[in-house]
């Protein structure tokens, strides 16, 4: 290795500035914010807010997760392509992540509005709010990509990563805190009674999307003034040669497809989770608006918590030790939801404990799955927004299968115990796959040396 290439590649064990990590962590806020209302109300505002039936509102969540899942691999390869753009001198991932922030705040709020002639019919009323969110799932997407492939050049070593991978979850856990509480807020004590969700609450939550946009914004510009794609790590990125392989090269790499299996099943039992609660607060145990945001308030307090403990757990037990605690921690609560939801005491004080557990497994598997993504991807950070691409098509894809299969399924299993075997069963297998996922990248590595995915 030349002198000066030396030069241009990070130390392995250079500590990153505080500053950078914290401006890196709020560079997703915005995304994390639509993300919590896309998961936890979208379907509550669809079928509850404008009454649409079960099949509808899962349908329009297919639809922006197949357009999610086409998007990522999409915006991943040109993400990778150096000339894409006259203007990648201001960051080949920088630029897609303004690209696709501009997206989401045009598209967004129309989500959670109704259709500008809500007398007109239904198949009309799919159609417009299907347009704004393919536009918003387009720009999440770009966001997300960008976002999740400039870890990996910020640093080489994979303890700093982890870092990086536990500031940004930490800010996921901030950003869905704040939509949480300013939902308790508003559906407690606008009123100042226990009410449920009803066709009249259209303006409470443009109160909530608006209050949360505001925040993103702000966390969007600290990001794009403090986190340089071309700092003094790499210098221009012109004059850098990263390494990476051809599309073909990452298709036949078995420890990508394995990556791909845990990044798919976390992501299936925390967005089935979100999506699901609320639906169970609700149809399963009867409870009031405002459980619906403060149960998923306590999940993600349990999440921020836990997420200052995941770092030392990577670094101390390895990924798969790591991951497999988190899973039995999830599975905890999954079982607990099967065999006491039908006791007395449990919307007392028993949701809130499967609450925690729920957000503690969630933190622990999330961050670790990231590490596990950007140890697949190693040194070959030039090919990295393409390996994110492929690892977030899978998880896209399956979250709009399975919550479209779920809510298809309601139709047939129409009784008020559906949404608590879903979690119990549906979140449960997720956990399962993804441990069974990160043994087998395990394994690999000590049958195959050369595959340095974990760090035992």
């Amino acid at each position: 290795m030349s002198e000066e290439t030396a030069r241009l590649i990070p130390e392995q064990h250079e500590k990153l500035p505080f500053r950078l990590q914290l401006a890196f962590g709020v560079g997703h806020v915005l995304n994390d914010i639509c993300s919590s209302m896309w998961f936890t109300y979208l379907l509550v505002f669809l079928h509850l807010v404008l009454e649409f039936d079960n099949w509808d509102a899962g349908f329009l969540l297919l639809v922006g997760q197949v357009a999610d899942a086409i998007a990522n691999p999409f915006v991943g390869y040109q993400s990778d392509q150096r000339d894409t753009l006259w203007i990648c001198r201001y960051g080949q991932r920088k630029i897609w992540h303004l690209i696709g922030t501009v997206c989401v705040l045009g598209a967004f709020p129309f989500i959670f509005l109704p259709c500008v002639s809500p007398d007109s019919q239904r198949s009309v009323q799919l159609f417009y709010f299907a347009v704004f969110i393919i536009i918003f799932q387009f720009g999440w997407a770009a966001v997300q990509i960008a976002h999740l492939s400039i870890m990996p050049e910020l640093t080489a070593d994979e303890h700093q990563r982890t870092k990086l991978a536990a500031t940004r979850y930490c800010f996921t856990v901030i950003s869905n805190v704040l939509v949480y509480f300013v939902s308790w807020i508003i559906f407690r004590c606008e009123d100042g009674s226990e009410r449920r969700i009803s066709p009249s609450d259209t303006s409470d939550f443009q109160i909530i999307v608006w209050s949360g946009l505001g925040v993103g914004i702000i966390c969007t510009i600290i990001y794009h003034l403090f986190v340089h794609e071309d700092s003094s790590r790499f210098h221009d990125h012109h004059e850098t040669e990263k390494i990476s392989l051809g599309v073909g090269q990452i298709l036949q790499k078995v420890r990508y497809y394995q990556a791909a299996v845990v990044y798919m099943s976390t992501m299936l039992y925390i967005n089935l989770t979100q999506v699901f609660v609320p639906l169970y607060l609700h149809e399963t145990l009867s409870m009031a608006a405002s459980a619906l945001a403060k149960i998923p308030l306590v999940i993600y307090l349990g999440s921020l918590f836990t997420s200052f403990l995941v770092g030392t757990l990577n670094k101390y037990l390895g990924r798969k030790v790591a991951y497999v605690m988190g899973a039995i921690v999830g599975l905890a609560g999954c079982t607990w939801i099967y065999l006491r939801s039908h006791t007395s005491n449990f919307t007392s004080y028993e949701i809130y404990i499967v609450a925690v557990l729920f957000g503690c497994a969630s933190s622990i598997v999330l961050v670790t799955n990231l590490g596990v993504t950007t140890d697949a991807i190693g040194d070959k950070t030039g090919s990295g927004a393409f390996v994110y691409g492929i690892m977030c098509f899978t998880d896209k894809l399956s979250n709009g299968i399975a919550v479209f299969v779920i809510q298809d399924l309601h139709k047939t299993f129409p009784n008020s115990e559906y949404y608590g075997h879903v979690l119990t069963f549906a979140c449960g297998g997720a956990l399962l796959l993804g441990s069974l996922g990160v043994i087998s990248l395990s394994i690999c590595k000590i049958s195959k040396p050369n595959y340095t995915l974990v760090t035992e």
